[in-house]
């Protein structure tokens, strides 16, 4: 019984969501074909929700993985998100959906995709800063984008989409490569991952640093679901 379970677990079609301040992107683990539309500052869970299920209605799945700008407790959003509407907090996106539904931070499911084995960082250079660790399979859901850096200023506000357009690409770099040095003293990962829509921007990675693909984040999707791809984060002595 239990490998014929299997077998049905492993037939079991994913809807991955990737939630982002500029665009919401979704793609099945079986038709591996990304679909889009924008988000921004009005957009609320309810009108997410519904505009998915208006752009997959001729697509089949039968559980789905969400990646949420923001803190998620009890698979629910735990706050309104820094760069969208309102409406998110609490929202039952499993009943919403009427599907299977696992809610993650947007960092944590590119992270689950990235992983390659040992300490590692993700760090997601987009909209924000997109933060998670996986310890040896564990995962480390994490929120630096919003600690203080310099000058009165979050680590956010100096490296994220608004930055380089106030500062331009060199000071950017700069900021990048200062954030990277410190990220990599305090937490000592093996390797940090880089994704996000601006990692490609970064030029001369520092070592221990490598550049993710943003496609990552659907592959993360996917492996929330495969049985022992990930664990959460728990109690340990």
């Amino acid at each position: 019984m239990a490998k014929k379970a299997g077998k049905l677990i492993s037939r079991q079609t994913v809807l991955a969501i990737d939630i982002g301040g500029s665009r919401v992107k979704f793609m099945t683990d079986k038709e591996r074909t990304r679909r889009a539309f924008a988000s921004g500052p009005d957009l609320s869970a309810r009108a997410m929700v519904r505009q998915v299920k208006a752009l997959t209605k001729d697509w089949s799945y039968d559980v789905i993985s969400i990646g949420y700008p923001g803190p998620v407790i009890n698979n629910r959003p735990l706050s309104e998100p820094h760069n969208l509407g309102l409406g998110w907090a609490g929202f039952n996106f499993e009943r919403a959906f009427g599907r299977p539904t696992k809610l993650v931070n947007d960092a944590l499911m590119q992270a689950v995709g990235s992983y390659q084995g040992g300490r590692m960082l993700f760090l997601g250079l987009g909209t924000g800063l997109g933060s998670a660790m996986i310890v040896d399979g564990i995962l480390e859901p994490m929120e630096l984008a919003h600690l203080p850096y310099r000058n009165g200023k979050t680590f956010e506000q100096c490296v994220g989409a608004a930055a380089l357009k106030r500062v331009g690409r060199k000071k950017w770099q700069r900021a990048v490569d200062d954030v990277l040095k410190r990220l990599l003293a305090a937490l000592e990962p093996d390797y940090i991952i880089l994704g996000g829509g601006n990692a490609d921007k970064v030029d001369h990675l520092p070592r221990k640093v490598r550049l993710g693909a943003n496609t990552n984040a659907f592959e993360g999707g996917f492996r929330l679901w495969k049985k022992g791809a990930a664990r959460p984060a728990g109690l340990r002595r």
